[in-house]
């Protein structure tokens, strides 16, 4: 089916169990709002078991990275007492945005199943093409001012690491 509104392709190949997840992280974007945070839900499931839940906490907690997402992410790596997210899918109930999805990527979820679009989300404000538009930019044209500096001693950090033998690679 398209989404005629903005013409993306939204699937129909989900279980019920996938839109009983998902009916959950929409329910926690709507009470989130009463409870002092943005419209954002976020659960994240395992074998079939909610592992853990994140509601939006911008504002709540003077956090902007305390995104449903990452919240989600945080709890759910507490909960597992593991940094790696492995066979987990998180349901969304908006498409995350590039700070969520690159800790999805680093959490190792394996799955990311989303309701409103970027597009929706753009429409009440919560607009993030900019930062899209900055990636795609060289550091000499971003607004924000980057300066590349102390290389040579950072490196130790990187050296000492390679070295270490009993570290735990992720």
């Amino acid at each position: 089916m398209i989404d005629k509104q903005h013409g993306l392709p939204e699937s129909n190949d989900f279980s019920a169990d996938d839109r009983r997840f998902m009916q959950m992280a929409i329910d926690l974007s709507i009470a989130n709002i009463d409870n002092g945070g943005g419209p954002f839900g976020a659960v994240i499931v395992k074998d079939g078991k909610v592992v853990a839940t994140g509601a939006n906490r911008v504002t709540a907690n003077n956090d902007p990275t305390a995104h449903a997402e990452v919240v989600a992410i945080r709890n759910a790596c507490r909960e597992l007492e593991s940094f790696d997210l492995a066979g987990c899918t998180v349901y969304a109930s908006c498409e995350p945005c590039p700070m969520c999805l690159s800790a999805i990527y680093w959490a190792g979820i394996e799955r990311i199943c989303y309701a409103n679009t970027k597009r929706d989300a753009a429409a009440i404000s919560f607009d993030d093409s900019f930062i899209y538009d900055q990636l795609r930019l060289d550091y000499d044209r971003r607004s924000i001012h980057c300066e590349h500096f102390m290389r040579k001693e950072a490196l130790a950090a990187f050296r000492k690491w390679e070295d270490t033998v009993d570290k735990i690679e992720y």
